[in-house]
């Protein structure tokens, strides 16, 4: 008889707990997000947007020291676009990262002020800055001011589509889905976005490389 080709997928059986485990064991302890201070974590957050890390590291490179709040601030925009030129789509993010900058002042540039806030109130108002979407959001949040926030992008998306993981399609769906699933932990959720990242990098690639895989076993390499 054959198969039906309306059945569903049967889901990762190791769990999202079971992948983090999985991927930690394979690669270590990593952490992720280079960078001196929280506003430079903000900047990168930003510049990452639609590029990749190299191209934002010259853009950084480009503010030869001089990189904080203040600066940006008082920066002409087209000044700055040409700073960040290498990390594409310069102009607009120079409004981004002008916007990003003001948000900021409203807690006189003070990391410590803005922990004060709770992660959902922080979490509303950078949404509310523009240029900043959900993931730029959450990387700031999590990276920058060590809340405790999973960052979805678009490996964590191939990650639950492959598997698969009932994650669902959005993000605010797999962000629910992880964080429901996880011990709530800054290091943690820090932890697994950075094995995600790398594994996706080593294996998880838009055309996978499968062999040596520590997923590889439970991974039914959906979507390809």
């Amino acid at each position: 008889m054959s198969s039906n080709p309306l059945k569903q997928p049967e889901t990762c059986s190791i769990g999202v707990d079971g992948v983090r485990q999985r991927l930690h064991d394979a690669y270590g302890a990593l952490e992720w997000w280079p960078a001196d201070n929280p506003f430079e974590v903000m900047v990168g957050a930003i510049l990452t947007q639609n590029t990749t890390w190299s191209n934002v590291e010259l853009a950084l490179q480009n503010f030869a020291g001089q990189l904080s709040p203040q600066f940006i601030d008082q920066i002409e925009p087209t000044a700055l676009s040409q700073i960040i030129r290498p990390a594409g789509y310069y102009n607009q993010k120079a409004i981004y990262l002008k916007a990003v900058t003001a948000w900021f002042g409203h807690y006189n540039y003070d990391a410590d002020q803005v922990k004060q806030q709770s992660l959902e109130h922080l979490r509303s108002e950078l949404l509310a800055v523009r240029g900043v979407g959900p993931e730029t959001a959450d990387s700031i949040l999590l990276y920058a001011f060590e809340m405790p926030t999973f960052v979805v992008d678009a490996y964590t998306m191939r990650l639950c589509r492959r598997l698969p993981i009932p994650a669902g399609t959005t993000y605010s769906a797999v962000r629910h889905y992880f964080m429901d699933r996880l011990p709530t932990s800054v290091a943690l959720f820090n932890d697994f976005h950075a094995q995600i990242v790398n594994n996706a990098k080593d294996h998880c690639r838009a055309k996978p490389i499968c062999e040596d895989c520590p997923l590889g076993d439970c991974c039914q390499r959906l979507g390809l």
